[in-house]
């Protein structure tokens, strides 16, 4: 899963990609370097990052998913916890929706997915991006993540999403410690054992640069490609990621190595 954000903030690449005939070259780059699905989003999740109205996302993500569709037939994942614009993003074109909040920001948004019959991915976050990183506290991460996803689960399956719809991610750096993140992704198998295919987003992520003493994101390319590696082994199915060619090659070696051992 490629990442494209159209955002003035985003915290690796904001403002990179806004005019859509940029962000058309990138889909095509990463197109070309393995991906197989395109994740756009209007509003940078970022900590502290500001929110933003349905419409600015809608005015930022509908005329570049508009671009893509007429090049390409290539999956799109609207990354939005809004339904009004996940509902925008669908009819425009794209094929999924990836939010962030698990159905938590908008009421709405269970409806909606379980209307159009299409993929949603649920995340665990702990607090909003204006509030996560305040002091996040767990007593067992693994657990109380797990138990949350459980719950989101459960409701978006009365509200009429379909099981094979339903897609997890732990939410690494939403709502977590260095600590927290590096259980998460040490028991990532656990999350696999629940049934649903589990998406891994640790792309370029600030606890990553705190190990390897890297400042910025950029530079994080190879170790991002090491979690992608580890979580290919655990069974993860779907890499969120700003670099896809690296990252692709992290996957097929990984893959290629557990098929070896089976």
């Amino acid at each position: 899963m490629g990442i494209l954000n159209v955002t003035p903030d985003s915290f690796s690449d904001g403002g990179k990609f806004i005019q859509p005939e940029l962000a058309l070259n990138q889909v095509n780059i990463m197109i070309a370097q393995g991906a197989s699905i395109i994740d756009i989003g209007g509003e940078s999740t970022r900590p502290n990052s500001k929110s933003v109205c349905a419409n600015e996302q809608i005015s930022r993500v509908i005329p570049i998913i508009e671009m893509i569709r007429q090049h390409s037939d290539i999956t799109i994942s609207i990354d939005t916890t809004l339904s009004d614009v996940a509902w925008a993003a669908l009819d425009a074109g794209a094929n999924m929706i990836n939010d962030v909040s698990a159905g938590l920001s908008d009421s709405n948004m269970f409806a909606l997915a379980a209307q159009k019959n299409v993929p949603i991915v649920l995340m665990h976050a702990q607090g909003t991006p204006q509030t996560m990183q305040d002091n996040p506290h767990y007593d067992n991460v693994v657990e109380e993540v797990i138990a949350a996803l459980k719950t989101r689960v459960q409701e978006a399956i009365n509200q009429g999403i379909k099981k094979e719809n339903i897609i997890l991610d732990v939410g690494i750096g939403f709502g977590k410690r260095r600590q927290d993140n590096l259980a998460l992704l040490a028991h990532l198998a656990d999350f696999v054992a629940l049934g649903f295919p589990v998406l891994l987003g640790t792309s370029r992520k600030r606890f990553m640069g705190a190990i390897c003493d890297v400042s910025e994101p950029a530079e994080l390319v190879t170790a991002t490609a090491a979690t992608t590696a580890l979580g290919v082994m655990a069974g993860v199915h779907l890499f969120r990621v700003h670099d896809v060619k690296e990252n692709k090659q992290a996957l097929d070696v990984a893959l290629a190595i557990r098929s070896a051992g089976r």
